[in-house]
């Protein structure tokens, strides 16, 4: 049985629910803010996957690195994600009322046209979460290189109450 989750309950239940636990926000790597908020969206600068201060599946989707690996990549992005949101909610996710937009870039070969396959990993995330209201637009973008060569880097726009 699939139990149904309202915007009153609590999101950090759910993710202690779905042993998810959120890793220390990242720090900027560059000359940026890592979210601003704007009446009630907020904006999340790129994330990559970064974990437990050390930067995960670096290399090229289509050369190094592998689909599955990919997609776990982009779930971690997802995971930097919640914790700058969690941090720009104030430490109160039930202030969000849904994810608006994701963009994923994927670090590939100029003949890698899995991308979107890819990006389901931080999709996937957001809809676990936040279930119906985890549902967003979308793009997911190829390019020959990332910062600090990464595979995958995600930014995304919530929507707050």
């Amino acid at each position: 049985m699939v139990k149904r989750y309202h915007i009153s309950k609590l999101i950090n239940q759910r993710l202690k629910e779905l042993k998810i636990d959120l890793p220390k926000t990242p720090n900027p790597v560059a000359n940026y803010l890592p979210y601003t908020i704007s009446e009630n969206l907020i904006f999340i600068s790129g994330q990559i996957p970064f974990f437990e201060g050390k930067l995960l599946y670096s290399g090229r989707l289509g050369e190094d690195i592998a689909i599955e690996d990919g997609q776990k990549a982009a779930r971690i992005c997802g995971l930097n994600l919640l914790s700058q949101l969690n941090q720009a909610c104030g430490h109160n996710l039930d202030r969000v009322s849904r994810v608006i937009k994701i963009n994923g870039f994927v670090n590939a070969t100029s003949i890698f046209t899995e991308h979107a396959l890819v990006i389901n990993g931080v999709s996937d995330l957001m809809i676990e979460v936040f279930q119906s209201r985890g549902k967003h637009a979308r793009a997911a973008i190829g390019c020959s290189s990332l910062p600090l060569g990464a595979s995958v880097e995600v930014e995304a726009i919530f929507e707050i109450k």
